[in-house]
Formats: C-alpha cells, structure tokens, sequence
C-alpha cells in the first residue's frame, strides 16, 4: 500500500520534538503527501483536525514521542484499522523504533512501499459496575489494577475461564500483551513475550506472598478479576497508563482478547532482538557502560 494522506500524532510540544514534526512535514509535503496534524499541534498548517478524528481523514499515523504517543496514537488508530509507524523522541522507545537521525531514510522507505506491517494483539476490558453501567477499553500494552489508597494492600480474587485462580494480596495485578511485557509488567518481574505468540501475562505489583508469581496464559481464555467484598480498599483501573475508572468490590473486571489488532509498521532491516539487545544492553559489558558513567 502507497500511503498518500499521512496523520502526525504527538503528545509532548518541546522545541525537540516541534523540529522533528516541522522536518518531517515539510519532507512528506515535498514528496507529494497531505500531511495532517493535531489541532493541538502549535505548528502553523492549513490541514488541521481534532485528534478524535485523525484516524478517519488518514491512510497512515506517524508518532513522534516515546512509547507513551505510540500508545495514545494506537488507540486513536484501531478503530479504523490504520496503521502506525513511530519516530522515537522519548527515552526508551521499544515501541517507536525509528531514532530522529535515520528518520527521513525510513520515511522514504515507507512511503514508497518498502515496509512490514505486523499486527500487534490487543486486550479488551470490561468493567461492568454494580449499578448496571459497563465500560469497554482497548489496551495496546496492558491493564492494571492497582491500589488508590497510600499504604494499604489490595486483596482481589481472579479467576480464568470461569475457574478459580487465586486470592492476592498486594498493591494491584498487570495483565500484559506480549507488546506490553517490555513496560510495566517488566519492572515487576513479569517475562518478556516475544510479540507474535498469542499469550498474555498477569503480573502481580509488590504481592504479600512470595508464591504469587507471574503466569503466562493462551490468549484463548478469559481472565475476571475482583476485590475481596469484605475488605473496604480504593482502587482504580488504568489502561495503557489512561485512569479510567475507581473500582469497589461490587464490580466485575472481565478482560478478554481483542478481536482488533493493532498494525505497526517497520521499515526495512527492523528486527525485534535487535531492539531488546539495543534498550536492554544485551551482549553488552556493563562493567563498561558503569566505568563511562563514573569518570
């Protein structure tokens, strides 16, 4: 597919990344592309729209930012199938994998087609509340549980296709995409899942018990989760690092995969070890790397 009308996404307006948005768009322009951006883009354009709509005027959304714009982007992209191609202006960047300095080599790739598009899986949530209202998100990364109140534990219940798992105690549960597995759920001792296995891992944040570990689970079976009803604790559900709603222990927590993907796209010589061997220091010396850092 030859990209023609091109959307720019990007969360943070520092001077850095506004020259990467302006360099970018000047390229794609000079090379025969509408280019459309936010309308909370600062930077002067006539083809301005609303975030919420960005996914229906484009054929392609480019992020630039760090994992956090790629996520934000991917929820604006899935609802019409679009795909997404990140320039990474943050720290990490596992997501947007095109750095600033080979960014108009890749664009250039793209737009004439020498691309890979690969589906990403998504999670979908189900928070159905005791008074009847329900809400349905979808998570690029992950979904988390975690506790409102400072200095006091959660305790919840899972279960997985209707089984009985468990009864945690701790500051909240991850449940992570392979996608996801690179981010929170990795901080917290989860395994990293390489993107194209049809799995997702619960992770539990800071548990009580050393036996509550983390579990990889077929992407098949449905995972419910709630709070012990006889314990009084606040706490909320954020997705893809979005609050979304406080919880009680008379709601229902239903997650499930999505039948949407989302599709990223890479440009030529992408290889995802390449990535975790780069953002993780693998096969490096890091007795070097602290002897740099000291001098």
């Amino acid at each position: 597919m030859i990209f023609k009308k091109i959307g720019i996404v990007s969360r943070n307006h520092d001077t850095t990344t506004l020259e990467t948005i302006a360099l970018l768009n000047g390229y794609l322009e000079k090379n025969g592309r509408s280019v459309f951006l936010t309308k909370e883009n600062p930077l002067p354009t006539q083809n301005k729209v609303s975030e919420d709509k960005i996914a229906t005027t484009v054929d392609l959304i480019i992020a630039v930012g760090g994992d956090g714009t790629i996520l934000r982007a991917a929820n604006l992209a899935q609802s019409q199938d679009v795909p997404l191609l990140g320039i990474n202006r943050g720290k990490l960047g596992f997501l947007a994998d095109t750095p600033p300095k080979e960014m108009l080599t890749d664009i250039a790739e793209v737009i004439d087609g020498n691309y890979t598009t690969e589906p990403r899986m998504m999670l979908e949530a189900t928070i159905s509340k005791s008074d009847g209202d329900s809400f349905v998100n979808l998570a690029l990364n992950d979904v988390v549980i975690q506790r409102s109140d400072t200095g006091r534990m959660l305790d919840f219940n899972t279960s997985i296709a209707n089984q009985f798992i468990n009864s945690h105690s701790g500051d909240g549960l991850i449940i992570a995409t392979p996608t996801g597995s690179t981010a929170y759920s990795l901080s917290c001792g989860g395994p990293i899942i390489e993107p194209t296995l049809d799995c997702y891992v619960m992770v539990p944040i800071c548990p009580h018990t050393l036996g509550d570990r983390p579990l990889v689970l077929p992407a098949e079976k449905d995972i419910k989760i709630q709070l012990n009803q006889k314990i009084d604790r606040k706490a909320e559900i954020t997705i893809d690092g979005r609050k979304i709603c406080e919880i009680t222990p008379q709601d229902t927590i239903t997650i499930t995969k999505a039948s949407k993907k989302t599709l990223l796209i890479h440009p030529p010589g992408y290889d995802y070890y390449d990535v975790l061997r780069s953002k993780l220091h693998w096969g490096q010396d890091n007795r070097m790397r602290v002897n740099k850092k000291t001098r």
